[in-house]
Order: structure tokens, then sequence, then C-alpha cells
């Protein structure tokens, strides 16, 4: 059986992320959407902690039927011998992408020769939509919808509720009307 492994944060899940694994599902017998829960050794702190976005994946990628998600806390190439899988799969948004996968991907080869690192470019019209930008957009009270799934955009609301973010100061020195 081949196996493949599409690894991230997926904080949260995009539909760039999804449009890769959709993709990727066809190459495979089964695909693993491995999610990166460093448990506290991360430097990146995430949003959503790794049960909220193992169910928002799921959501997301559950018609697939090739496809299950799952957490990681260990070297990916360890993760990646431990489920039996032959292949990495990384995305590719832009050029300046490829500079990272490449050495990572190198770094994959030095640390197991046996797996494969194939990336998939993705569609053009997801090729701006990185995790980081729809958090920021989200936290900032913008729309998300189209960017990422119903539930996602739902999530992203939810975690930023305008009651949840510091009341507008600029409103607070306005007189009262009819104390000019």
């Amino acid at each position: 059986m081949r196996i493949g492994i599409y690894p991230g944060s997926f904080d949260p899940i995009t539909n760039g992320h999804i449009d890769i694994a959709r993709r990727a599902a066809h190459l495979f017998d089964h695909l693993i959407v491995a999610i990166y829960d460093g448990g506290g050794k991360s430097a990146k702190r995430s949003l959503f902690t790794a049960d909220e976005r193992i169910t928002l994946a799921r959501g997301c990628l559950d018609e697939l039927g090739n496809v299950s998600v799952d957490t990681f806390e260990e070297l990916l190439v360890d993760y990646a011998r431990r489920v039996g899988a032959q292949t990495i799969v990384r995305g590719l948004r832009a050029v300046s992408d490829f500079e990272f996968e490449f050495k990572l991907a190198h770094m994959y080869q030095h640390l197991a020769p046996e797996l494969d690192v194939i990336c998939l470019m993705t569609s053009s019209s997801h090729a701006f939509i990185s995790s980081s930008i729809i958090k920021e957009v989200a936290s900032l009270g913008g729309s998300v919808r189209g960017l990422v799934p119903g539930t996602v955009a739902d999530a992203l609301e939810a975690r930023f509720q305008p009651e949840a973010r510091l009341p507008n100061t600029a409103d607070a020195w306005r007189p009262a009307s009819g104390d000019h």
C-alpha cells in the first residue's frame, strides 16, 4: 500500500491546504494529513489546539475516502516510519516557498533516505493564502470566507469575537451627543 503524509500545523486549515490534500489523495492508496502538535516544544504558538485542528481538518476532508487526519509530536521522518509512509507531500504557493522546501527535503533525505519528498504547486487561486495571513485578517475583524471552509471561518469568528477585542479608544474621548 502506497502511503503519503501531508504534514503541517494547519492552524487553521485553508482552502489551499485542502487543494493540495485533494490532489495528493489521487497519488496514494492512503494519505495522512499529519497535524504537528509540538506539545509545547514548538516555537510557534497555535491559535487552535491540536484537537480543534483535527476536528476542523476532518470536517473539511471527510469526503475524501482515502484521507485520514492524525497528529504527531516527533520528528516527521520518525512519524513517517512509524505509520509506514513512503512519501512526504509538501505544498508550494510561490517561488519564495521553494528555497525553504528544498532545504527541508534535503534534510528529510539525510535523515531518512528511504523516504521520497514531493512538492505540489497549489492552484493559482489559492497561491496567496496562508494560515498566518488568515489569522491576521480574522483577528482584525476581516472576512476570510471563501479562503477557508465555512466551518473554519465560523471557528475563527468565534475565536476573535468583537467583545474579546480591546475597545476602540478613539471613541472614548468623543463627547456624547448634545455635549458640544
